[in-house]
């Protein structure tokens, strides 16, 4: 019987024949969409468990080389990110295992990470709590240039629209002029009773479903903290979308959606404001789109930190 070494001598390997008709160095070879669980922290402590979806690559240098060593990046790929918990530690030890299992054939290396993070959300007033999942995209790269980590996510919340808040404050007030006599006294409790039907609110401002998505690069040296970056982005907002809500808890969204009205603009320089303060990030790119309800296309703007030979050029 021959053994496992001998076998594997004898299999033939037509990766290493080179294919002189065909030569040219290639930007990135690999594999996408690698099934692989991931354990992540979300910024609370508590080390949770996904299934995600994982790209990894490396450049191919020689253009007489036929091809690279996938099933190696598959290998370390299961054994780095099945076992230890995601951080740049981790990450950078695992691009630099790329390149030395692809020594003489790549000097750069990538990984793309997508998956779910669930994170716990409070209600605004009832006490109650439920879950909301805020997809999650990890960029890993690594080069004579250095390693550099890049996080990405979406926050979704409502926006009222400025301008139709004020169109429609201005037919509430026509209604108001109708329905009372300007040249006789206002009775406080009719004008109360008025307020609370729907004549007294004849006209509603638009709001739409609206998405900011965001991609951070944080500096050297500092961990995952997906928690944080929502929490300034949804307060900066003032109106992200709720999980477990009572009635109470509706009228107050209610409430913060009269008082955040916002363009997509304000919305996209609200955020910029809140992650410009966040000095864990050495750069950010934000896209915000509100999906129009008064119109079938889309209102997007976009904003970045405007560092030189950043996201923003």
């Amino acid at each position: 019987m021959h053994s496992h070494e001998n076998t594997a001598r004898l299999m033939p390997d037509v990766a290493a024949q080179a294919q002189p008709h065909l030569r040219g160095a290639l930007d990135w070879v690999g594999m996408d969409g690698i099934e692989v669980p991931v354990r992540f922290d979300a910024g609370d402590g508590e080390v949770q468990r996904a299934n995600a979806q994982v790209g990894a690559f490396v450049n191919l240098v020689h253009p007489d080389k036929r091809g690279i060593h996938m099933s190696r990046l598959y290998l370390l790929v299961d054994h780095h990110l099945g076992t230890q918990p995601l951080g740049a530690a981790m990450l950078e030890n695992l691009l630099r295992a790329f390149l030395e299992s692809h020594a003489g054939l790549s000097d750069h290396a990538r990984l793309s990470i997508r998956f779910d993070a669930l994170v716990r959300r409070n209600a605004l007033r009832s006490g109650h709590s439920g879950w909301r999942s805020y997809p999650v995209s990890v960029e890993a790269s690594l080069g004579p240039d250095g390693f550099r980590l890049e996080l990405g996510t979406e926050v979704v919340y409502s926006s009222t629209c400025p301008a139709s808040a004020a169109l429609s404050r201005q037919l509430i007030q026509e209604q108001f002029a109708k329905d009372f006599n300007a040249a006789s006294p206002v009775d406080p409790a009719a004008v109360l009773a008025w307020l609370g039907s729907e004549r007294g609110i004849v006209a509603t401002p638009h709001a739409q479903r609206s998405v900011a998505r965001l991609l951070v690069r944080l500096r050297e040296g500092v961990p995952f903290d997906l928690i944080d970056t929502l929490d300034r982005v949804e307060q900066a907002l003032g109106t992200p979308v709720q999980t477990a809500v009572k009635r109470e808890d509706e009228q107050a969204f209610a409430l913060a959606n009269g008082g955040n009205l916002m363009f997509c603009e304000d919305a996209a320089r609200r955020i910029q404001l809140a992650l410009d303060a966040d000095e864990r990030l050495a750069d950010f790119h934000v896209r915000v789109e509100h999906q129009e309800s008064l119109h079938p296309h889309d209102a997007v703007a976009y904003a970045s930190k405007g560092v030189p030979g950043g996201f923003g050029a």
